[in-house]
C-alpha cells in the first residue's frame, strides 16, 4: 500500500515520505535509471511536474480510496486512462 506522510514540524523541511509497493518502486527506479536522473527524489519531483502538467483525468469518484490510486495497473473508476 502507497502511503505518503507530510512533515509539518519543521515548516522549513517541506519533507514528504511516501511508500510504494515493490512493483511501483522498480518502475520509479527504471524511470530515474533511463533518464539519468540523480536521485529518486529527482524522479518524483519529475513525475509530479509531469502529472501536473497533464490533461485528461476526471474528478475523483467518491468513496475512492489511496489505494485506488496505484502507479501500475488499471485506472480507477472515474479516471481516464492514457
Amino acid at each position: 500500500m502507497a502511503r505518503v506522510i507530510w512533515q509539518t514540524t519543521n515548516p522549513a523541511a517541506n519533507g514528504c515520505k511516501l511508500w510504494l509497493k515493490g512493483e511501483e518502486l522498480t518502475a520509479l527506479d527504471d524511470f530515474r535509471f533511463k533518464r539519468r536522473m540523480p536521485t529518486r527524489a529527482a524522479a518524483v519531483r519529475e513525475l509530479l511536474k509531469r502529472g501536473l502538467a497533464a490533461e485528461g483525468f476526471e474528478a475523483s469518484r467518491f468513496g475512492a480510496k489511496s489505494e485506488d490510486y496505484g502507479v501500475i495497473g488499471t485506472h480507477p473508476k472515474g479516471r481516464k486512462g492514457r
